[in-house]
């Protein structure tokens, strides 16, 4: 039992609140705590938008009798025109609270959504009012995850990170494993309005949950009083280019995203038309491989504690690129359906190892007076590349073929590989993840002399160069030193300085004692 110096029991006021928060996690229980809550909001929410998978769509064409072409621009109008409003709110979003505002997200997407069923019982449902829909769906999509990272970041204790993206990434492969099948159901029973009425009413219960949430959330940060709107808004992506770990991770992600979006019609068109396969085996082949990324999100913790986050990372996210080429290579018969399954699994298991990775370093190694910004930025870029990355290999496969455009995404892919950050990180006494000290954040600079350093280790075992403000440590006291960090004290007012630079960097010998001025 945890004591106070003087040996008595601490009273709960004596516990900090993030400590209290985690409780539940310690001895494996999430639902008597803030984070069961926070998790129970965002399972009911998951289950609710597997559920409602496709559902727009479906009414715009069972409904509305909608063409291919307003189809797809369904797709596009929703995808483009959340990302391009959600810019100018990615800040806003960093400098307000976040619970508020994962409530109100929910709550937003929940009325848009029920109005679908309402115009439709009153025969006023139109096709731009599923396009206005569909947007409002994509920017409550985005306020509500660029609000939750940094909220969850400072819910949960720092060495249950890993742990609780874990969870929640195996909520999120079960919610659309099961999902999208039992919205199938649901539509041919009951018809295509039943999955938007649970979809909307799952958001309904998320803002219920989110809203029982006790924990008192720290005060957002403070913008600077000669903030520049612009610079504001892309404060994110300015973030992440200066940042090689995190550079590297992004324009890798931005480019796995675009070609798996990219293949899924593809997929549908070799499978269905060119191999002659059923709509039943097409489902079940789109089904049964979400099951390897609950299996891959089960895993990720152990295997991050045997091999550290970095290596798991990069591992991860390399297998995941090497099994595409494998789904052209199949045939007509129970054996290549079996290939198909096989190969997509493979993906999806590593995928489901690498993003609690991921989503662990991006928090650790992001301050947070910009977790949000990065956040949104990130889900900005993905909104918009990815209708982009979709349109250029749907007109390949017209000019080609489904199986050769698939060859040739499955190609770049593969020499994707090469962006993931394999030259930017060095693997010097790698922490556990359960171990890795966060990092200071640009608020913590109080002065402008500063010491660059380059810390091997850290969050993730990232190069990562770090502002650090001119003031006298003690030996030992840094908030990166310790085990797992290879940081030394090099005689500039106790700031750590470890010996190889960033690429573009000056570097300096181990322990030089050299350290540079900025302003």
């Amino acid at each position: 039992m945890t004591r106070t110096p003087g040996g008595r029991t601490p009273t709960t006021a004596e516990i900090p609140a993030q400590a209290r928060a985690g409780a539940g996690l310690f001895t494996g229980r999430l639902g008597g705590s803030d984070v069961g809550r926070a998790w129970a909001a965002y399972a009911v929410s998951q289950a609710g938008s597997g559920i409602g998978t496709g559902a727009l769509p479906l009414v715009a064409i069972l409904l509305l009798d909608a063409t291919d072409w307003q189809i797809s621009l369904l797709a596009a109008v929703a995808g483009i025109a959340g990302a391009a409003t959600i810019v100018p709110l990615g800040p806003w979003v960093e400098f307000h609270r976040k619970r508020p505002t994962m409530i109100g997200a929910d709550l937003l997407r929940c009325i848009t959504l029920a109005s679908v069923p309402v115009a439709a019982l009153l025969h006023v449902l139109s096709f731009a009012q599923l396009c206005v829909v569909g947007a409002v769906q994509t920017i409550g999509a985005i306020l509500s995850t660029a609000a939750s990272t940094p909220f969850v970041k400072g819910l949960v204790p720092p060495e249950r990170l890993v742990v609780i993206n874990s969870r929640w990434e195996t909520t999120f492969w079960t919610a659309n494993t099961v999902g999208p099948p039992t919205g199938g159901l649901l539509a041919g029973w009951l018809g295509a309005l039943t999955a938007i009425t649970v979809d909307a009413a799952s958001f309904l219960l998320s803002a219920l949950g989110l809203a029982r949430i006790r924990h008192h959330e720290p005060a957002p940060p403070t913008p600077s009083a000669d903030r520049h709107p612009i610079a504001e808004m892309t404060a994110g992506w300015r973030h992440i280019a200066a940042r090689p770990v995190l550079r590297a991770l992004f324009l890798h992600a931005m480019i796995f995203g675009g070609l798996i979006m990219a293949s899924s019609p593809l997929l549908a068109i070799w499978m269905l038309r060119d191999l002659a396969f059923t709509p039943e085996q097409y489902g079940l082949a789109l089904g049964l491989p979400c099951a390897a990324g609950v299996l891959g999100s089960l895993l990720a913790p152990r295997i991050m504690r045997r091999v550290g986050m970095m290596r798991t990372l990069l591992i991860a996210g390399a297998a995941r690129c090497v099994w595409m080429g494998l789904v052209p290579l199949a045939g007509p018969s129970t054996g290549g359906l079996a290939l198909i399954v096989a190969a997509d699994s493979a993906l999806l298991l590593c995928a489901g190892i690498f993003n609690p990775a991921f989503a662990t370093y991006r928090m650790q190694a992001v301050g947070d007076g910009y977790l949000s910004r990065v956040t949104a930025a990130w889900a900005v870029s993905s909104k918009t590349i990815q209708p982009i990355v979709i349109a250029a290999a749907g007109l390949t496969a017209a000019f080609l073929s489904a199986r050769t455009t698939l060859l040739l995404l499955a190609g770049l892919l593969l020499a994707s590989v090469i962006l993931l950050p394999w030259m930017t990180w060095h693997p010097v006494a790698e922490p556990r993840p359960d171990t890795v000290p966060q990092l200071p954040t640009v608020s913590a600079v109080t002065n402008e002399r500063c010491c660059a350093i380059d810390v091997h280790g850290g969050s993730g075992s990232s190069a990562a160069w770090l502002a650090w403000p001119s003031v006298s440590l003690p030996a030992g006291r840094h908030p990166l030193s310790g085990p797992g960090n290879q940081v030394e004290e090099n005689g500039c007012n106790g700031s750590p300085l470890s010996g190889r630079g960033e690429p573009g960097r000056p570097s300096w010998p181990t322990g030089s004692g050299r350290c540079s001025t900025s302003r």
